[in-house]
């Protein structure tokens, strides 16, 4: 897992900040009280947030999943980019975490826009799923456990409609998957579910190395 993008000098990548980032206060604030939490490297990268919401705003997305919450922060950049009528459904099973993203996301005054599952996320999507919410989303972010990534990408595909947009967190996973001599059980699963998606005629494919690796698959 990475907070910031991989492979840059510092000197590089904090002049890659101060002349693309734009990060809202509530953002910085939010990230700010991440890094007091234990798991802070579990947060997404500034620039990974902008570049996410400058995709929801191209698409014109109304409609969103997040699978895997954390703090907030990929639901609350998300939603601030979603115009009024927008929402967010957001999936994670960890109730004293996710107050901290409830606390911002109130804060932002978006609060209205994310409803937030406290359930097994494969629970809360096969029961989309079963209400008949398929084909019905714009857009979906995946950065929970990695033992699970290839259901939840099967699960969004169903519930994410044609043109719509699935993005994959941690797909470069700290540069391990480039390692031939590391075989532990989470960087195998992340090299299967890269290779299947390299393969997979369902969706067009693009690998960005921002962050820790963001894999874009748009649904054909």
């Amino acid at each position: 897992m990475a907070n910031q993008t991989l492979g840059l000098h510092p000197d590089l990548y904090q002049y890659f900040q101060e002349v693309s980032v734009r990060e809202a206060e509530v953002l910085k604030e939010l990230r700010e009280e991440t890094k007091k939490h234990p798991m802070a490297r579990m947060q997404i990268a500034p620039e990974q947030g902008q570049f996410m919401a400058l995709l929801v705003q191209l698409m014109r997305a109304k409609k969103t999943l997040d699978i895997g919450v954390f703090t907030g922060y990929s639901s609350l950049v998300v939603a601030l980019a979603l115009p009024s009528d927008g929402q967010v459904i957001a999936c994670d099973v960890d109730e004293e975490v996710t107050k901290i993203a409830r606390q911002f996301w109130k804060k932002a005054q978006v609060d209205h826009k994310i409803n937030l599952h406290l359930a097994p996320a494969l629970e809360t999507l096969d029961q989309l799923i079963a209400k008949g919410e398929n084909n019905t989303f714009d857009f979906a972010f995946i950065d929970a456990d990695k033992s699970n990534y290839n259901n939840y990408y099967e699960k969004a595909l169903w519930l994410v409609k044609p043109g719509g947009l699935i993005i994959i967190d941690n797909v470069l996973w700290g540069g391990k998957v480039a390692n031939p001599e590391i075989q532990d059980n989470r960087t195998q699963k992340i090299r299967t579910f890269n290779k299947k998606l390299h393969q997979d005629p369902r969706i067009a494919l693009s690998l960005v190395p921002i962050a820790d690796g963001l894999t874009l698959a748009f649904k054909k």
